[in-house]
């Protein structure tokens, strides 16, 4: 292809003293792409140029799949020197599929077997506290996502907390602070969930209001949860003795109105949270990804200005491109990691800044050390069969492992860093041994000529960062496409947003999986 160059990629010229075993690139992965070409491929496709890597498996990731037999050795040789990590548990039931998941979602109809899949998750901890020797790790975070974990009985969440704590070093026994999502129909009508979370140990909750909008709500198969349950949701978690309370709000679907938008962050700021979040609406794997082409770069972007405009007129901050904004009159004013300055979980705010290792359990979760990423069984078809059989057999529930070369696990680190628009210069020299400009140099070179990011001493205020400038956070699908990895470039500046059939391909199957 002609925007291909002949320079190496980071894997190959670049020295490495980590002692890391990192996979050999393939072809695809040892050429440089030109920086203008590839910003360009990732504007123009917008919709999946995002936080969400890598893009494309098939192609980008093939060639570092590891076979299942190895899986066990590889995951074991992997966190073998990895002492310190975070914990995410999937909790994969909700009582409807909304139309915007992408995620891996077990409907209600399959309520009966969340004793089963209990059980299974827990022989699943046991079995990674075997093998990694859980007491000697210590844990830094422990986030409990979806589906909708506040779906469950309240007893399911408190034995795996518990189980978890026994497992792993939880320190004082909250893993550096423990997390959880709920709906506001299920924490308005069972408070008594609310009060087991925090008796156990969980400190901080994530509610999804997404918008107020009805008709909205009932294309996404969310009007059962609609401002009715809002304020009952939010007086129950108070009384339950939540002090760090999230509210997520979604922007940039193709039939929302500026108007409504800003409705809802006016509603959400009434309700009085420390943190609001705002995620977009990425189209891909979802039952509505046919209105795509509508939702516009155009439309996004206003709606994403807009947000961020009428969140800090009401005193919440982020810096630009973070999608987390806290509330300025209890930002923690220490300068560190704290989960109280980023607003996020102390999971996120591990993962995001400094790239900690963390392990994933359950149906379809996602595991990341130094060198490989893990996707268990369960995630593709969205069932848990897989999952269930694989613990059974006496395996490790995996269903993907790919180990991979260090040019890739720098774009996964880039990607996520940019959950708050930017890359830690300490964390990423400390993981891959070499400095951001060393690793990026045209890249980085590109971003400063445009005015795309700019130096500043980052979230915490005394760590150096490369971060996002307010032209760099307009134009984030551009810019975060400059780290990917060369194969995933290459995919971006040859797709055609136009005629490409993958979306279509993906709405089929997600449709199929939710029918």
């Amino acid at each position: 292809m002609q925007h291909k160059t002949p320079a190496p990629a980071p894997d190959v010229s670049l020295p490495d003293t980590t002692g890391r075993r990192w996979r050999d690139p393939s072809p695809a992965d040892a050429v440089r792409l030109d920086p203008a070409t590839v910003f360009a491929g990732g504007e123009r496709n917008h919709h999946i140029s995002n936080t969400a890597y890598p893009i494309a498996h098939d192609v980008s990731w093939g060639p570092y799949r590891v076979k299942r037999d190895d899986h066990a050795g590889v995951t074991a040789r992997a966190f073998a020197d990895i002492d310190d990590l975070s914990l995410y548990v999937h909790i994969p039931f909700c009582e409807t599929r909304c139309s915007f998941c992408e995620y891996t979602v077990v409907s209600g109809k399959d309520l009966d077997d969340t004793a089963a899949y209990k059980d299974a998750l827990l022989k699943e901890i046991a079995a990674y506290g075997t093998l990694l020797d859980g007491a000697k790790k210590h844990v830094h975070g422990i986030d409990i996502g979806g589906g909708t974990p506040a779906f469950v009985p309240s007893q399911d969440i408190v034995d795996i907390v518990r189980a978890l704590q026994q497992t792993f070093d939880c320190g004082s026994g909250n893993g550096g602070g423990i997390s959880i999502e709920t709906t506001p129909k299920l924490a308005a009508a069972e408070p008594d969930k609310l009060k087991a979370y925090v008796d156990v140990g969980i400190s901080r909750i994530s509610m999804g209001l997404q918008t107020i909008q009805p008709d909205l709500l009932k294309v996404l198969a969310r009007d059962q949860n609609g401002i009715e349950h809002h304020h009952v949701a939010m007086q129950n978690m108070r009384r339950a003795g939540f002090e760090r309370i999230n509210l997520d709000v979604m922007y940039g679907f193709a039939d929302q109105s500026d108007e409504s938008l800003a409705a809802t962050l006016h509603h959400t700021i009434g309700l009085g949270p420390e943190f609001i979040t705002l995620y977009r609406m990425r189209y891909k794997l979802t039952r509505i990804s046919h209105q795509a082409p509508r939702a516009t770069a155009t439309l996004v972007k206003g709606h994403a200005a807009l947000a961020r405009s009428v969140l800090e007129a009401a005193g919440y901050v982020a810096s630009p491109g973070k999608n987390t904004f806290v509330r300025q009159d209890i930002r923690d004013p220490a300068t560190s990691l704290s989960p109280d300055r980023t607003g996020t979980s102390a999971y996120l705010t591990h993962r995001v800044i400094e790239g900690m290792p963390y392990l994933g359990l359950g149906l379809g979760a996602q595991t990341f050390s130094h060198t490989t990423i893990a996707y268990n069984d369960g995630a593709v078809g969205k069932n848990l069969l897989p999952h269930r059989r694989a613990i059974e057999a006496g395996r490790l529930p995996i269903q993907d492992l790919y180990d991979l070369p260090r040019t890739q696990m720098m774009a996964k680190f880039v990607a996520v860093a940019f959950y708050f628009g930017e890359i830690d210069r300490q964390a990423f020299q400390q993981k891959f041994d070499v400095a951001v400009d060393d690793a990026f140099p045209d890249e980085v070179a590109f971003v400063k000529a445009q005015g795309l990011m700019h130096e500043t001493m980052g979230q915490c205020g005394t760590r150096p960062a490369l971060s996002l400038t307010p032209e760099g956070a307009r134009h984030f699908a551009g810019v975060i496409a400059l780290f990917f990895a060369p194969s995933v470039q290459g995919y971006l500046v040859d797709r055609n947003p136009e005629t490409a059939t993958d979306m279509d391909k993906a709405r089929r199957q997600a449709l199929r999986i939710a029918s």
